[in-house]
């Protein structure tokens, strides 16, 4: 079992965590593949999608060994547990919860909470996230990144939330770790005509814009 630190350094060395919310569970397998091929490194199945615990299992034991799968829409403990039970690499949370935080870290899983704010951001350090996830990103804007990371620089950042095509360099440049990419990514429309190619493109797209700040 590869340790914490290599899957975390895994997941963000694309740049690109691709969020998936709501997508019809017989077309997960083939969108995730899509998006591996296109390079993302990261695979985050939301906790309000349909039978995301099955879905987290089935995605996880065919790419576990090709991507870092985990659960995003994480709201607390109780659901950390089940998404850890089925094999979560990693738990996002929209929010910042200090029980969620703790269990998550003793299970030895990767924890990613939601914040908004610099003290969010110490109190999700102190609680010992792994990284935070500033959300929404659109709202704050790729400046904020760069202004909290001088105080706060010892702080892995992933923008989540209006993370586009147009803006996703912009918030690399300014310091953040890698972005977590939903609808402008997770295409509904590509999805519904499973264009899996277009998809595949679209993911190299945004591996290629985050890669061009990357160490």
């Amino acid at each position: 079992m590869m340790n914490n630190n290599h899957l975390l350094d895994r997941m963000v060395s694309s740049g690109i965590v691709a969020v998936i919310r709501k997508v019809d569970p017989e077309k997960v397998k083939p969108l995730v593949e899509a998006f591996i091929d296109g390079g993302v490194t990261g695979i985050e199945i939301t906790m309000d999608s349909e039978v995301p615990l099955q879905v987290i299992a089935e995605v996880k034991e065919e790419f576990g060994d090709k991507a870092v799968i985990g659960a995003g829409t994480v709201m607390n403990k109780e659901e950390a547990e089940m998404a850890i039970s089925a094999g979560a690499d990693f738990i996002f949370a929209p929010i910042l919860s200090k029980e969620t935080v703790e269990y998550t870290k003793e299970q030895d899983v990767i924890m990613i909470p939601g914040v908004f704010t610099p003290t969010e951001m110490y109190i999700a350090d102190q609680w010992g996230a792994d990284m935070v996830k500033i959300f929404p990103a659109n709202v704050l804007g790729p400046k904020f990144l760069k202004d909290v990371s001088g105080p706060l620089s010892h702080i892995q950042m992933m923008p989540t939330g209006g993370v586009n095509l147009e803006n996703v360099h912009s918030f690399m440049e300014a310091g953040a770790v890698a972005a977590g990419i939903g609808g402008s990514l997770v295409h509904r429309s590509l999805i519904e005509q499973e264009d899996w190619s277009a998809l595949q493109e679209l993911a190299k797209k945004y591996v290629e814009k985050a890669g061009l700040v990357k160490v």
